[in-house]
């Protein structure tokens, strides 16, 4: 069974664009989220997947992608995900022998950004780059099913009214 094993940390400033080694713009969409899976599909570039990804226990989850054709995922996203979707520009950037990946997204969360590094061990050592805000691996609000049926936006305003 395929795996992934992730670290998620908020990002804290714009130091790491300096490093970014590519970009590339991301649509994805949730055909489903339940609590033991999600199913979506995601369009970057001129590529085109259908992801399944099972319940985290700790760091992992199963995951299973698979390439479609990328008319047939925007046709997906279009007229099939009611569940929500998700916009962001993904940034890879080189630190320590890692490539992380930076999460910029767009539309009603807007103004996050999330660092994620895949693993090979839940206990792998790494060294943690300067920009590395708070650790939220654990913090389900954070996963991108979550953000598409909860954005960002809006829960980060809610808080700030009730700080006031």
């Amino acid at each position: 069974m395929p795996v992934e094993i992730e670290r998620k940390f908020l990002v804290a400033g714009d130091a790491w664009r300096a490093s970014v080694t590519r970009t590339e713009l991301f649509r994805q969409g949730y055909l489903a989220t339940t609590r033991s899976c999600s199913v979506r599909v995601r369009v970057g570039g001129e590529r085109a997947w259908l992801g399944l990804k099972g319940r985290v226990i700790g760091m992992s989850r199963p995951e299973y992608e698979y390439p479609i054709p990328i008319a047939e995922a925007q046709e997906i996203l279009d007229t099939l995900c009611d569940e929500g979707r998700v916009e962001k520009y993904r940034h890879w950037v080189a630190h320590g022998g890692h490539v992380w990946e930076l999460d910029e997204f767009l539309g009603a969360n807007a103004g996050l950004v999330v660092a994620e590094l895949e693993i090979v061990r839940e206990d792998a050592d790494f060294p943690l780059p300067p920009w590395l805000g708070p650790e939220v691996t654990h913090d389900v609000r954070y996963y991108n099913a979550s953000l598409a049926l909860t954005p960002w936006g809006g829960w980060a305003r809610n808080a700030a009214r009730e700080s006031t």
